[in-house]
C-alpha cells in the first residue's frame, strides 16, 4: 500500500494474510492468472512467500522484467517447535527464488547474514546429488533495506492523550530527526503510578510468550506493583498460556487481546513505561520501533535482529535479566519515563528511506 501510494504507475496484487501455508504453494498459479499481461511493466518486486520461479516459468512476459525478491522473514532459520515439523519446501523455494531474481533485498542485516550463511547446510537435508554453493551465486545480488515504518504523529490531539516530545522535528517532513521520549502529562499522582509495561507481539510460540509471563508472575511473587497491557494479534492457535496468564494477572491488567482501532492501540503505546519482546524469531520488529516511537523504554533479547537496531543498555541475555531488569524499573518506574531513549526511530521510517525504494524500483542498477 505504501509503495502503492508513492510510487506513480504502482500496480498491486495481493491475497489475504492468512492460510499461509497455501499462499506458500499456491499463491504463483493464482498471480500467473491475475496479473494481466502489460507492456508497461517494468518492475517485478514480490515477497519472499511467493514462489518466484513458478511465476516467471509460467508468465515469460514477466520474466523479462527486473524482479526484485524482498524478505520479511526466511524459512531457513525460521524457528519450529521440533525439526521435523519444518518444512523442506518453503525454504527451498526461497532459495529457487532467490536464483532467479535479479535483485534480493533483506529488511536487516540479521535476515541476509542468517539467510545467507545458512543455505549450505539446509541443502545437505537433500539424501544425494546436492546444489553447491548456492549462496556464492545468490550473495552478489543481496542487499539489505530495512522497512519503512509510517511512524505515527504522537503529538496529535487524536490519541487523546498528553505527550511532552523531548526530540527534533524536520518541518520539512514532519519526521522526528533524533531519539525521542513522549511524557504522560504529569502530575502529583503521577511519580506513584505503577510501571506500565507492553507486550505488543502475535499470539504465538515464536513470540515466546512463556518467558514473558514468567518473568510477569516472579514481580506479583515478590509483591511489586505493575500494570501489563497484553495486545497483539491472535489465530486459530493461541498458545494456552495465555488463558492461565490471564487468570494470574487479572488484577495487573489495562488491556488484554487485539485493539481494532489503530488509534486506541497507538493510545496504549503511548500511556507505557516499558515496552517487552521475548521473541525467538525477529527479523525486524516493527511493533517494537512503534513502541518506542510512542516513548516506551525497550527491553529486547540479545540475539536475532536486536544487536543491530538497540544499544546494549537495552538488552538482556537470559530470561534471568529479564526480570531482574523489570523488577528495577517496578521499585523505580522514574527510570523508565524520564530516560531519553538511544534509538533514532527516524532512519527507519519512510521519508529516510524512501529515495532508496525509488532506486530499487528504477529499471537499472539495485
Amino acid at each position: 500500500d505504501l509503495l502503492q501510494e508513492n510510487i506513480p504507475g504502482c500496480s498491486v496484487f495481493t491475497l489475504p494474510a492468512k492460510k499461509w501455508h497455501w499462499r506458500a504453494r499456491t499463491a504463483a498459479l493464482y498471480f500467473s492468472q491475475t496479473i494481466p499481461t502489460c507492456s508497461s511493466y517494468r518492475v517485478l518486486f514480490s515477497s519472499s512467500v511467493l514462489n518466484l520461479c513458478e511465476l516467471v516459468a509460467l508468465r515469460p512476459d514477466l520474466a523479462r522484467l527486473k524482479k526484485v525478491l524482498y524478505f520479511h522473514e526466511n524459512q531457513l532459520v525460521y524457528p519450529v517447535r521440533k525439526d521435523q515439523e519444518r518444512d523442506f519446501q518453503y525454504g527451498y523455494n526461497q532459495v529457487l527464488s532467490c536464483l532467479v531474481s535479479d535483485v534480493v533485498v533483506f529488511n536487516s542485516l540479521f535476515n541476509m547474514e542468517s539467510f545467507l550463511s545458512s543455505i549450505s547446510s539446509f541443502m545437505k537435508k537433500i539424501p544425494d546429488h546436492r546444489p553447491r554453493d548456492l549462496d556464492k551465486l545468490i550473495q552478489p545480488k543481496c542487499m539489505v533495506l530495512n522497512y519503512p515504518v509510517q511512524f505515527p504523529d504522537v503529538s496529535r490531539s487524536v490519541i487523546d492523550f498528553h505527550c511532552n516530545h523531548n526530540r527534533s522535528v524536520d518541518q520539512s517532513t514532519s519526521e522526528p530527526r533524533t531519539e525521542q521520549k513522549c511524557f504522560p502529562k504529569e502530575d502529583s499522582e503521577d511519580q506513584t503510578k505503577p510501571l506500565h509495561i507492553v507486550w505488543p507481539h502475535r499470539w504465538e510460540h515464536d513470540k515466546n510468550p512463556e518467558v514473558f509471563f514468567s518473568a510477569l508472575l516472579k514481580l506479583v511473587e515478590k509483591q511489586l506493583d505493575f500494570h501489563v497491557s497484553v495486545l497483539g494479534e491472535t489465530f486459530t492457535d493461541v498458545p494456552e498460556v495465555f488463558s492461565e496468564a490471564r487468570r494470574l494477572l487479572d488484577s495487573h491488567i489495562l488491556n488484554w487481546g487485539f485493539l481494532s482501532s489503530r488509534e486506541d492501540y497507538l493510545r496504549v503505546l503511548c500511556q507505557a513505561d516499558v515496552v517487552v519482546s521475548t521473541a525467538k524469531h525477529e527479523f525486524f520488529g516493527v511493533a517494537m520501533l512503534e513502541a518506542v516511537h510512542c516513548g516506551c523504554y525497550p527491553l529486547c533479547p540479545k540475539a536475532l535482529v536486536y544487536p543491530e537496531i538497540f544499544p546494549a543498555e537495552y538488552l538482556y541475555s537470559t530470561p534471568e535479566q529479564l526480570c531482574k531488569r523489570l523488577q528495577g524499573l517496578c521499585r523505580k518506574p522514574d527510570v523508565a519515563r524520564r530516560h531519553v531513549i538511544k534509538v533514532d526511530t527516524s532512519l527507519f521510517s519512510w521519508a529516510s528511506l524512501r529515495q532508496r525504494f525509488e532506486n530499487l524500483l528504477a529499471d537499472g542498477g539495485p
